[in-house]
């Protein structure tokens, strides 16, 4: 995927005294096939559910929860399909540049760690993670998709049989595609988790459920 078009610094940026980004050429790259910037959205009749920052397509026969902290912050969502599972988070990032190159290499020096294994690889979405994470009911497969938009990382952890069945994987890399980013104007530091927020629709809200050692 690729962003291939600049925007103008938003109203809410420069009344805070950020330094707007330098003048620059806009990127000779092909528009994005997702996921995708709020900006660069297409007008489909693709149904999203709204958590604010991120609108996420249901996974055709599965279901879609969030996850939670003992705070009650919600960290991330989670998708589920067929025993497999998509956990999907975004993050603040810099206007140039992306950080997926780094926070693979943090990622497989943690699973390392912990005693699992894990490599880079290529996917659909390009440079990602296949692993094997160290667990009491012995080593689980993992596989860690990010994606670098416009000042927003967006990341992806698949478990279950899908982290190494590329058909059982189909479902959810659709949605992962079909993901829309709302990254915001204000100024955030880098790596800070872009908030979640319950549906306005209560009809639309999924499952909440604390996440284990979240704080």
């Amino acid at each position: 995927m690729a962003f291939g078009r600049r925007r103008r610094l938003d109203r809410s940026v420069r009344e805070k005294g950020v330094a707007p980004e330098p003048e620059f050429r806009d990127r000779e790259q092909a528009t994005t096939t997702g996921p995708y910037d709020v900006h660069d959205a297409p007008d489909d009749a693709v149904l999203r559910i709204d958590l604010g920052t991120l609108r996420i397509p249901p996974v055709a026969g599965g279901d879609l929860r969030l996850d939670v902290n003992k705070a009650g912050k919600i960290m991330s969502a989670t998708l589920r399909h067929q025993g497999s599972a998509m956990q999907v988070g975004a993050f603040a990032a810099p206007r140039q540049g992306g950080i997926w190159s780094d926070v693979r290499a943090e990622i497989l020096a943690t699973v390392t760690k912990q005693g699992g294994t894990g490599e880079e690889s290529s996917g659909e979405f390009g440079p990602e993670l296949a692993a094997q994470l160290a667990m009491k009911q012995g080593p689980q497969p993992a596989r860690f998709i990010g994606v670098d938009g416009p000042r927003w990382f967006l990341r992806a952890l698949i478990t279950g049989p899908a982290a190494t069945d590329g058909e059982a994987a189909g479902a959810f890399e659709e949605v992962f595609r079909q993901i829309v980013v709302v990254r915001g104007g204000e100024p955030m530091p880098v790596r800070e988790q872009l908030p979640l927020r319950l549906p306005t629709d209560p009809r639309e809200s999924p499952p909440v459920e604390e996440s284990a050692g979240e704080e």
